[in-house]
């Protein structure tokens, strides 16, 4: 978990500026939506490409009682690392055999379990560190990823916590699933997720788990879906900014604000002739004389190669076009006979206020999704925090 900042006023090749600001209005917005639940702020991987530590800080800032993440090795960093208030939940949920068990038992992590091994493994590693580990069961209700599965499969696992928690091990903290397309409103697994969500909570509650929280919402049922709030509310991408159907709404139509804006120094302007072949392949010629911009940035960076010929570059005002390949440290626009100086800034996305593109923008150029955009931002390029 990498905490990459940078000043402000630092000059950089290039930089991924984070609004610490609109982060915490879009977790302000988003515990609105769901007045009757608790938070928990989703901060994997790196926080989405934000950062973790200054995400989760300002997430809990503006009121979310839980954090969430992925591997176990993100949320100890996070335990250790972020200076959290003590009354700060932390769950992860995406274990393998042999994880570091004990040491999320140590650390008082909620951790998750969906199978009988993982029940084995995090029984032995409490038993070890002599304290009772915090577990919540996944029940898969129909995305067919983690979880468990209805029926026999269910009714096993809850009997084994149940032992569990009879002999001190472990204590249910929590019932939880997954939805598989609740980014699209009405479709009709959605409801069916939900049917099965209740069944399988109610009879782990008949059978005697009292869990603190059952949850299921991640961002667009935080937003659409009031019927799966229960007791927590799990926002991952909405709490970025970046609307997680856009089909349905833009961010603005969310009321929420995109926290990264990724920039970059032009490192070079030059005047060509026309039919001056661009980048690896000359797939791009210039139609006629023109001026070429270089942008430091490419996909180790994470801007994705597959917007090679249409992604969108605000640069002097005006948006511009990657011209050809995108390689691996540098891409180019064409400015169409403009000359600005080297070291003009060239936006790749932000929010949209100074009409530069968005990360949505840039989805639909490469035929991915904007989630994928913003994490796929690698550690090359500096965080710049800004209102925090």
């Amino acid at each position: 978990m990498s905490e990459t900042a940078a000043r402000r006023d630092e000059v950089l090749r290039a930089r991924a500026e984070i609004d610490l600001a609109a982060l915490r209005a879009n977790v302000r917005v988003l515990r609105e939506r769901a007045p009757g639940a608790a938070l928990m702020a989703v901060v994997k991987a790196d926080g989405y490409g934000h950062g973790a530590i200054p995400c989760a800080r300002a997430a809990v800032g503006a009121g979310a009682s839980w954090l969430g993440t992925a591997t176990p090795q993100e949320a100890l960093a996070l335990r250790a690392g972020a200076g959290l208030p003590d009354d700060v939940r932390i769950m992860c949920w995406l274990w393998t055999p042999g994880g570091p068990w004990r040491e999320a038992v140590e650390a008082r992590l909620d951790v998750s379990v969906s199978g009988m091994w993982a029940m084995a493994e995090v029984t032995a590693a409490a038993r070890a560190a002599g304290m009772p580990a915090r577990v919540q069961l996944k029940a898969d209700t129909g995305l067919g990823r983690g979880g468990c599965q209805p029926g026999a499969d269910w009714e096993e696992l809850v009997g084994a916590a149940l032992r569990a928690e009879g002999e001190g091990l472990l204590r249910v903290t929590g019932l939880w699933s997954h939805f598989a397309r609740a980014d699209e409103p009405g479709h009709p697994s959605v409801a069916a997720q939900l049917t099965r969500f209740r069944e399988m909570t109610a009879r782990a509650e008949q059978r005697g788990l009292r869990p603190d929280v059952r949850h299921i919402a991640n961002s667009p049922a935080t937003l659409t879906l009031p019927d799966a709030h229960f007791d927590l509310v799990r926002p991952g991408i909405a709490m970025y900014g970046v609307s997680p159907s856009p089909e349905t709404g833009t961010s603005a139509d969310f009321g929420l604000r995109p926290v990264m804006t990724l920039a970059a120094s032009l490192a070079l302007v030059k005047q060509v002739p026309g039919g001056h072949g661009v980048s690896y392949g000359h797939h791009y010629t210039t139609p006629g004389e023109t001026t070429l911009g270089l942008v430091p940035l490419g996909y180790a960076d994470g801007v994705p190669r597959h917007a090679s010929s249409t992604g969108p570059v605000l640069v002097d005002g005006k948006w511009r076009t990657v011209a050809g390949r995108i390689a691996m440290d540098q891409f180019v626009v064409d400015l169409g006979g403009d000359r600005p100086e080297p070291g003009a800034e060239a936006v790749l996305f932000g929010p949209g206020d100074r009409g530069e593109p968005t990360a949505e923008d840039w989805a639909q150029a490469a035929g991915t999704i904007a989630y994928e955009i913003v994490t796929r931002i690698g550690s090359r390029v500096p965080r710049v925090y800004v209102n925090e």
